[in-house]
């Protein structure tokens, strides 16, 4: 995959792409990121990205020639067509379902925004996608961006240890993850649950399914559909509504 950003900011994203799985993913050559500074592309003599928004009001607003120049000059060194998403908080809510699907893109662009907003041209014209990270207002979209990045990079092939990680991951399943344990079996008078640690494989995965189910139930309740539910999630789901009650 290659990945693009534009920023005002290139400087911000130095210390998240130089670590963890940021950094094995680009060591692995899964993924070829590059952060641009839009302002390059700027054909005003001074440089400027922004000017007053018509109509008057309070802030700045990024004008569309750096940014559609910038994203012209990238398509053109693409091989297909990148998907071109917009930071932004009127957009769709980042979940797991959309990073799976972006993950499954050959090329992404990002623009992160700053000042009060863009030029309406560039979200007509421009943008294939508009996200945000959550119903708040950052000071910029670079922070928001690293966060789609992320949750994109390390689902791409060979990216983590085990390959199939991501794949029980909260949210991944349509529930949230089980509870995990690590040794030693006891601590401080707390002990792991004996299932765990029977080498009974079938009903280890069975407790997992369950606490997954009991799990999202308690935290996230809305996320799930009963008529989606196998028989047996049926029967536990009303087992744990019993337990509340």
């Amino acid at each position: 995959m290659k990945i693009n950003i534009l920023t005002l900011f290139p400087e911000m994203f130095t210390g998240v792409l130089q670590h963890s799985m940021m950094k094995i993913a680009q060591e692995k050559e899964a993924v070829d990121i590059s952060v641009i500074n839009f302002r390059d592309y700027s054909s005003n003599k001074h440089k400027n990205v922004d000017d007053y928004p018509y109509g008057g009001g309070a802030g700045m607003v990024l004008t569309a020639q750096p940014i559609f120049d910038a994203v012209d000059h990238l398509k053109e060194q693409s091989k297909g067509s990148p998907r071109v998403i917009l930071m932004c908080p009127q957009g769709e809510r980042l979940n797991q379902k959309k990073a799976e699907e972006l993950a499954e893109e050959d090329h992404l662009i990002f623009i992160c925004g700053h000042y009060e907003g863009y030029d309406e041209r560039i979200r007509e014209y421009v943008v294939t996608d508009e996200i945000s990270i959550g119903d708040y207002v950052l000071t910029g979209g670079e922070l928001a961006a690293m966060v789609v990045v992320d949750s994109v990079v390390r689902l791409l092939p060979d990216v983590l240890g085990n390959e199939v990680s991501h794949k029980k991951d909260s949210f991944s399943t349509g529930y949230l993850e089980h509870p995990q344990y690590t040794r030693p079996a006891e601590f401080r008078g707390y002990k792991v649950p004996d299932v765990l640690i029977s080498g009974n494989h079938k009903k280890i995965e069975e407790w997992r399914s369950k606490e997954s189910l009991r799990r999202t139930l308690q935290r996230r309740p809305d996320l799930i559909i009963e008529e989606q539910l196998s028989d047996q999630q049926k029967k536990w789901l009303h087992e744990l509504q019993k337990e509340t009650d």
